[in-house]
């Protein structure tokens, strides 16, 4: 049998000190008290029980191609967006449109990362993008980002969003993840959503696990400090 070399946690380092390898041991065993609690979160939130049924929103979409000259505009229902029983719908709810009248930084860095990663999710899921900017200019947007493996929704027309709690009344926008799921009657069911704004006390972290780049940035000295994304570097 082949040696698979030593275990993460048996590795030592030349010149390491008493004192680090004490840290980094305590490290470790907070990390796994950490990963232990994310599991029972997460199984805290498989076990929601059915949620409200809502309206079957009519939604406007583009297809993903990237040119100019893409196919006339079409209506899709939000039950349509549903590729088969048994799967849950995840969606975006991306800060453009109405008051919010230039593209989301933060949402465009979530989506960048969306469209490089999507033909995984939908191996067990379905995900749109959905925003209350029209569709023409949401299209362009999505050219200049090469979002071309994503649905993308417009919701100018609704109150998808507003129903959400991701748009107030004078249409300011925020940005929200809703999972949703379909009965065998075609009743279509508000599984969960999360926002970033968790408490008075927590503000913008409430979709991070959505991205890998804080994540990354926590592993460093410097942590991610106050730093935040940018149309363009």
């Amino acid at each position: 049998m082949t040696d698979p070399g030593p275990r993460p946690h048996d590795t030592r380092l030349s010149g390491e000190s008493p004192a680090y390898r004490s840290a980094r041991e305590e490290l470790r065993l907070a990390e796994i008290d950490l990963m232990h609690h994310r599991e029972r979160v997460a199984t805290q939130r498989r076990a929601l029980p059915p949620g409200p049924a809502v309206q079957d929103y009519t939604f406007l979409e583009g297809p993903a191609a990237l040119h100019e000259g893409d196919d006339p505009v079409r209506s899709v229902q939000l039950s349509e967006l549903f590729s088969g029983p048994e799967r849950p719908l995840v969606v975006y709810q991306f800060m453009y449109g109405k008051r919010q009248t230039s593209p989301c930084p933060m949402c465009t860095l979530w989506i960048d990362g969306f469209n490089g990663v999507v033909r995984h999710l939908t191996q067990n899921v379905d995900f749109v993008v959905i925003a209350a900017a029209d569709p023409h200019p949401l299209r362009a947007y999505a050219r200049t980002r090469g979002w071309d493996r994503l649905r993308l929704l417009s919701c100018a027309a609704n109150t998808f969003k507003y129903d959400l709690g991701s748009e107030d009344e004078q249409g300011n926008q925020d940005s929200t993840v809703s999972v949703f799921t379909r009965d065998p009657d075609g009743t279509v069911r508000h599984r969960y959503s999360a926002h970033p704004r968790m408490a008075e006390d927590i503000d913008q972290r409430g979709i991070d696990l959505l991205s890998p780049v804080w994540h990354v940035l926590d592993l460093t000295p410097q942590g991610r400090g106050d730093w935040s994304g940018g149309l363009d570097y």
